[in-house]
């Protein structure tokens, strides 16, 4: 009797596919990649065409061995690691490393752990697809060219077990670019003006907002504006010159792809993209569920597409047209056109069963998954349902030459909301009185309601909010956005705070270094390029190798101006007058995991060390002291008095000696000004620095 041998990744998934196969099948786990490039040196042949040096990662003799075992009882061996261009890769390593004869090998993939969809695979095995492992190399050679060729400088420059990375690198740029934004931004006075209008006949007031004129639309800038206006309508008269029906129809979601799954299980279920992927691989790879034995919930959790098979689509119009009613199923299916490169072998993130509801699953999944797969099940039944239908009632009330308006709007037809909405949807107005108005209401001012508002600086970056400017600038696919963020935070380039993640004093280093260095390297359009340029690898349009000698000579010559500007420059640890308790000699500064430190120079014999407390020349606006640079407890920087914590004083600018002509208050540094740090001063003026500083 024949018998066969399936390779799989991990050995949740052998537990899983082991079930739906008969005993003429043997299912084994590679446990992730068993060949890589060598740790010790590039492990790139640079003189022979940059051709990789594989070798065999250090405690995988004992898999491969055990499989090759296997591989000498089985007539034939199917491959059938994920559906992606790793996966083809780890298939294509597994083949050499096993010495797998071609006749008897087959790759196999599927996009669901299922009994349907594994025995389907079977029926349909193919050739190992090289297009997609020359995409996997080439990403590969890349990423081991920039990190193994960039980090020793950082070392030298700054301390060692720093790297550079060419998606890393731009994601902690990203993050730089934005905080000086925020840094740089000066708040803006506007103001908002209400009516409080007492409606003839009804005992609720009725509250409108200003608008400007009938035609145009006025900001208010100023408190002399507000009063200008105030002073026209202070006597008017209040009547309806509009009212205005209409029906608005918000569309029901696209199915998860990776990016939009991270995004929205951040702010709905406040996971980070490592928990998300974490758990989705679980529900992927299979779930214990009473009665039915260990089994797959979640398609293939790495993509960029948002189709959905024809079989899983009719089964969920099927579902939503029994359960929720025929007028709730959609009539045709959305779409996403970004005209982006999509991986479309693969489906969206979807539900294997439409009909294995999250309470059906509930006992059978922990807390966390049961959270993740109702969010991911909610969301796919919602993309197959109608939009939802909203009447609104837009009014217009005159008073001078200025207009207010208000508005109502109601569901006439909840469609998809029945089932799904999103963590920041906005909230539907909602103003029961605008229903009873009608051109003759007589209306009368009760009194008015202005507030005095600042604009607000951009957001910082959240795990959600990176992933998805990485997403729209093309950078990175859906594997890599999970361990992109997770370097940079386990480096301590970015700290996280809250959601929130600040840039820290040795990633603001390291990215001045590698802006000012390789410019290229950490340049937005160039590494989507070459994204672009890997995604024609993968569809045998350009060959793999052509893309390396294209990049190798630019960044060898980066290196080399690099290296030729650090041999004028010596690197010496900066000696400070502060004397080292234990041995009397004098501390030096020294980099950390969480930027500068005090260390005595007599280190190992001495192992003395302190904070270091930076100066920045400028006395506490408090109490006179001088202001130092602090860190927060996860790195981030922000300015204290040094007598802390006798003196509260903090600033998240940098201050400045200058007093406020206006007020007298301190001043702080934003950009390229000073502005008075009493927001309702508002003071501004430009920032000259020092030539030395310069």
């Amino acid at each position: 009797m024949a018998h066969y041998l399936v390779i799989v990744e991990s050995p949740a998934k052998v537990k899983t596919i082991k079930k739906f196969l008969g005993s003429s099948y043997t299912v084994a786990a590679s446990q992730g990649h068993v060949r890589d490039l060598p740790k010790s040196q590039l492990g790139i042949d640079i003189e022979h065409d940059y051709e990789p040096k594989y070798i065999t990662i250090r405690g995988k003799g004992e898999i491969l061995a055990s499989l090759r075992k296997e591989v000498k009882k089985s007539d034939r061996v199917y491959l059938a690691t994920d559906p992606d261009r790793e996966g083809e890769a780890i298939s294509w390593h597994l083949a050499a490393a096993l010495k797998l004869d071609e006749k008897k090998m087959r790759r196999i993939t599927f996009n669901e752990i299922t009994k349907n969809a594994v025995k389907a695979s079977l029926k349909a095995p193919r050739d190992i697809d090289m297009n997609l492992v020359n995409a996997q190399q080439a990403r590969r050679v890349l990423d081991r060219m920039v990190g193994y060729m960039i980090s020793p400088i950082l070392w030298t420059k700054v301390k060692r077990g720093l790297s550079a990375g060419r998606v890393q690198s731009v994601a902690l740029r990203l993050v730089a670019d934005r905080e000086d934004e925020i840094n740089a931004f000066i708040p803006e006075e506007y103001w908002t003006l209400d009516a409080v209008l007492k409606v003839k006949g009804e005992r609720r007031p009725l509250t409108a907002k200003f608008y400007g004129t009938e035609n145009k639309k006025i900001t208010i800038h100023t408190k002399e504006e507000l009063d200008q206006i105030l002073k026209a309508v202070e006597n008017a008269e209040f009547k309806i010159t509009d009212i205005k029906k209409s029906e608005r129809i918000r569309r029901a979601p696209l199915p998860f792809t990776t990016s939009t799954l991270q995004q929205e299980a951040s702010k709905a279920l406040n996971f980070g993209t490592q928990k998300t992927m974490r758990i989705a691989q679980q529900l992927y790879e299979g779930i214990d569920i009473k009665g039915n034995g260990t089994v797959g919930v979640i398609t293939y959790l790495r993509t960029d597409s948002t189709r959905i098979s024809e079989e899983a689509d009719a089964s969920a119009r099927e579902y939503i047209g029994s359960v929720y009613g025929k007028e709730y199923v959609a009539e045709g299916s959305a779409s996403k056109n970004t005209g982006k490169k999509i991986q479309d072998a693969h489906e969206a993130i979807r539900p294997t069963d439409i009909t294995r509801t999250p309470a059906a699953l509930k006992e059978s999944l922990t807390r966390d998954q049961f959270r993740l797969y109702q969010l991911i099940w909610k969301r796919f039944v919602a993309s197959r349902m109608q939009p939802a239908r909203y009447e609104t009632i837009s009014v217009k009330i005159g008073a001078d030459q200025y207009c207010f308006t208000v508005s109502t709007a109601k569901v006439a037809f909840d469609g998809f909301r029945c089932v799904y909405t999103e963590a920041d949807e906005e909230k539907e107005e909602s103003n029961v009185l605008v229903g009873n108005l009608s051109p003759d209401s007589v209306l009368t001012r009760e009194e008015f309601d202005p507030k005095q508002h600042y604009t607000q600086p951009p957001a910082h970056y959240t795990e959600a909010t990176l992933v998805k400017t990485l997403e729209e600038q093309g950078i990175g696919r859906p594997s890599t956005y999970a361990p992109t963020i997770a370097i940079i935070l386990g480096r301590r380039y970015v700290t996280k705070e809250g959601k929130n993640l600040y840039l820290t004093e040795i990633g603001e280093v390291v990215n001045s270094m590698m802006k000012q260095s390789f410019p290229s390297i950490v340049d937005v359009n160039f590494t989507a390029n070459m994204e672009g340029l890997l995604d024609m690898v993968e569809e045998g349009k350009v060959e793999w190798k052509e893309v390396i000698r294209n990049f190798y000579p630019d960044l060898e010559e980066a290196v080399k101006k690099a290296e030729k500007e650090l041999e004028t420059v010596k690197i010496e640890d900066e000696v400070t007058d502060v004397i080292c308790e234990e041995c009397g000699r004098n501390m030096v500064i020294k980099y950390g995991p969480h930027g500068k430190f005090l260390a005595c120079p007599g280190f190992p014999e001495c192992r003395n060390t302190k904070p270091y407390l930076e100066k920045i020349g400028v006395p506490c606006p408090v109490c006179g002291k001088d202001v130092v640079i602090r860190k927060t407890k996860k790195g981030r920087k922000y300015y204290g008095c040094e007598n802390n914590p006798e003196c509260e004083f903090m600033s998240w600018q940098k201050p400045s000696k200058e007093k406020c002509p206006e007020c007298g208050g301190y001043m702080v540094e934003k950009g390229n000004r000073l502005v008075c740090a009493n927001k309702e001063c508002g003071y501004v003026t430009a920032l000259k620095r020092d030539s030395k500083e310069e």
